[in-house]
């Protein structure tokens, strides 16, 4: 009687075991594309912010007076740390207190290579986009992909433009980018910005999301194209598209 319970408590636990694992269907590891949901932000507001101490490039705009975080994505930044102040420090830049960098250029950067001098020869390195800096002093300077990297991320390992994960240079080139858009770096050991610290615990991480779950729009360019938080006609310049011969082509 007892072995004949055991074996029927037994068969109940396994077939809600399957049940739950058919109903909770996994999509795989995505990232938070969107923390702010429902209406829509002021169009053209947005702006970057990358952390060096946190590693992560946060997307923010302004929803009526309110700054709202839109997008977190892991980086890789510079194998070196602190202010880039000169050609081949392997430095990434910093931007002045008031004065952000800005996208000057949305350029396909697919078929790029570089030679990072570690015997694995002239390879494919940038991602499908590099967003090029106006980072005055310095040149050569980008957001751009991690391909034959991938593991770089989040990480210090550039010579110093900034890496996302192949996936989120597409989602941030298709929801967010636009020419002129300010990019703020801050400082090595700098925390949270004011209008940032209420988002401090979100995490610039892969999660795993299931079919059932609401409210939370995930970034997945291959299954997902961009949608409404797209900014106001953005432009995107492919002009000069051949790799950059300026001092990070990396």
């Amino acid at each position: 009687m007892k072995l004949r319970s055991v074996l029927s408590v037994s068969l109940c636990l396994l077939f809600a075991t399957t049940l739950c694992a058919q109903k909770a269907k996994n999509y795989g590891p995505r990232k938070i594309a969107a923390i702010e949901t429902g209406a829509a932000f002021d169009k053209g507001s947005s702006f970057i912010v990358i952390s060096k101490k946190h590693l992560c490039l946060s997307v923010y705009g302004k929803k009526g007076a309110e700054t709202v975080l839109l997008a977190r994505y892991p980086a890789c930044l510079s194998r070196n740390k602190g202010n880039k102040q000169r050609r081949g420090d392997n430095k990434t830049p910093e931007s002045p207190a008031g004065k952000p960098f800005k996208i000057t250029q949305i350029q396909p950067s697919g078929t790029w290579r570089h030679n990072f001098g570690d015997g694995r020869g002239n390879i494919l390195s940038y991602g499908a986009w590099f967003l090029r800096l106006q980072t005055p002093g310095h040149s050569g300077i980008g957001i751009h992909g991690s391909t034959n990297n991938r593991a770089s991320v989040p990480g210090r390992d550039s010579e110093g433009c900034i890496r996302l994960y192949d996936e989120d240079i597409i989602a941030l080139k298709e929801k967010f980018a636009y020419v002129g858009m300010p990019v703020t770096v801050t400082a090595e050991n700098a925390d949270w910005l004011p209008f940032e610290k209420k988002y401090a615990n979100v995490a610039a991480t892969t999660v795993e999301s299931s079919e059932d779950e609401e409210g939370l729009e995930i970034a997945n360019p291959y299954e997902q194209p961009a949608d409404e938080i797209t900014p106001v006609k953005p432009t995107t310049s492919t002009e000069g598209a051949k790799q950059p011969t300026e001092e990070f082509p990396e």
